[in-house]
């Protein structure tokens, strides 16, 4: 899709990048990570770049996902960058087209200040190869704001009233293995992660 020829043009002509889906672990540069790994990369430059403005970009993580169903194949794209004071969240989702048949993609944005995330948490599952080698087979980050998510009624009895009312905080969570992802993209999380944990206040 080139809607948004800008973006695609602001990539040096000599970087050769695979077809969407490919490992974008190795790119430093959001720019080249998304052109490498989204079907939808323009889109979500786009999206991403209207407020990001001329901050730098200090860390991001993609994700993707090809749900296969029998009416084909949808994409769940998602991406998290991170500014140094805020966290910009993108996704999007190919959804039926009712209006003029096919497909359409819903795109959507979402930017919280770094002030609004009370909690950071990062999980890694560390193994051994035949070598005796250090691997990190997996890693799952989860960033909870105090936001209000769910609210749940919490009764004493089936017949009794309502004794007290439990929250569920929005979180966003994010998730790498070897067999999604690899170990660069697991380590492209961890690191992902770490600058979070050093970036949220206390």
């Amino acid at each position: 899709m080139e809607m948004f020829s800008k973006a695609a043009r602001g990539r040096p002509a000599t970087q050769r990048l695979g077809p969407p889906g490919s490992d974008w672990s190795p790119y430093q540069r959001l720019d080249d990570a998304v052109h490498a790994y989204f079907l939808h990369a323009d889109v979500a430059l786009e999206a991403v770049r209207g407020v990001l403005g001329r901050r730098r970009v200090r860390g991001f993580t993609l994700e993707r996902v090809v749900d296969l169903s029998e009416s084909g194949a949808s994409v769940w794209q998602e991406a998290a960058v991170c500014d140094g004071r805020r966290l910009i969240l993108w996704h999007s989702e190919e959804l039926a087209d009712e209006a003029g048949g096919g497909t359409v993609l819903d795109s959507s944005i979402q930017v919280l200040p770094l002030e609004v995330i009370g909690h950071v948490g990062l999980r890694t599952l560390v193994g051994r190869d035949e070598l005796g080698r250090r691997v990190d087979r997996g890693a799952y980050l989860v960033l909870a704001t105090a936001t209000p998510h769910e609210l749940t009624a919490v009764r004493a009895d089936p017949e009794g009233a309502v004794a007290a009312a439990r929250f569920r905080p929005e979180a966003f969570r994010f998730s790498k293995s070897l067999e999604d992802g690899g170990p660069g993209q697991i380590a492209r999380l961890i690191e992902f992660g770490r600058l979070l944990g050093r970036l949220v206040p206390r």
